[in-house]
């Protein structure tokens, strides 16, 4: 509990520092911006009032003819371009910072919450899935339900085309378990089928990471579901 709490601490402290820096940052640059584009303004617009007040008359360095700009107006109108870009590489650089920040975060909460000693991970996959279209998963270990699953259209294409799911993290103590899996789903015909699998497994000291496979089998035009244990 001690670990959660630190880290729903340092959670919120570099949250809120990200947004006081990023906030300040931004406001000194708009403001260096803005005084830039004002005083060029000012010098080759003398007469005119940078204010909400109509001018009665156009003044007479304002005509029809073009303008020339003199070198130092060029030079701060080049200065408000050339911020503008330091502006914007900032902000992506800043970006990239907090990205990276709330990665490590993410990997510190998970050495946190679920330590290698008592770590254990279910992924889910799909092999092709012409023969099963996967509707919904639930995981059982020993007995009790840990996870369930249901599955939107998007989600099953993308498991078909390679993608690997992980479906369940938590904590186990070290020695035997049991776990099972019920696969919930139809088949080619648009029949409602169920595939179930049962894998005993022993905790020990390190992670276990398990992967749950459904695969087409063509001898038989039937799916079956395969567990397979990574050796980390």
């Amino acid at each position: 509990m001690n670990n959660v709490n630190s880290l729903a601490r340092i959670n919120n402290v570099v949250f809120i520092f990200t947004i006081l820096i990023a906030h300040t940052f931004l406001m000194q640059q708009s403001y260096a911006q803005a005084v830039n584009v004002e005083e060029a303004v000012a010098k080759h617009f003398p007469s005119q009032q940078l204010n909400n007040q109509p001018s009665k008359s156009l003044p007479s360095n304002l005509s029809n003819e073009p303008t020339l700009i003199d070198n130092e107006d060029q030079q701060s109108l080049r200065l408000s371009d050339n911020s503008n870009s330091e502006l914007g590489r900032a902000i992506e650089q800043l970006k990239s910072q907090v990205l990276q920040l709330n990665r490590e975060l993410f990997i510190l909460e998970e050495d946190l919450l679920f330590p290698a000693s008592t770590q254990i991970a279910i992924f889910v996959s799909v092999d092709i899935g012409r023969f099963f279209k996967l509707d919904s998963v639930e995981i059982k270990i020993n007995e009790q339900d840990v996870a369930g699953f249901l599955y939107t259209d998007r989600q099953r294409i993308a498991l078909e085309q390679g993608g690997i799911q992980k479906l369940y993290l938590g904590n186990l103590k070290t020695g035997t378990h049991q776990l099972t899996a019920i696969f919930i789903g139809s088949d080619s015909e648009g029949r409602a089928i169920k595939r179930a699998i049962t894998h005993n497994f022993e905790k020990l000291d390190d992670s276990v990471m398990i992967e749950l496979k459904l695969v087409d089998n063509t001898l038989n035009y039937r799916a079956q579901l395969e567990v397979e244990q990574w050796v980390l």
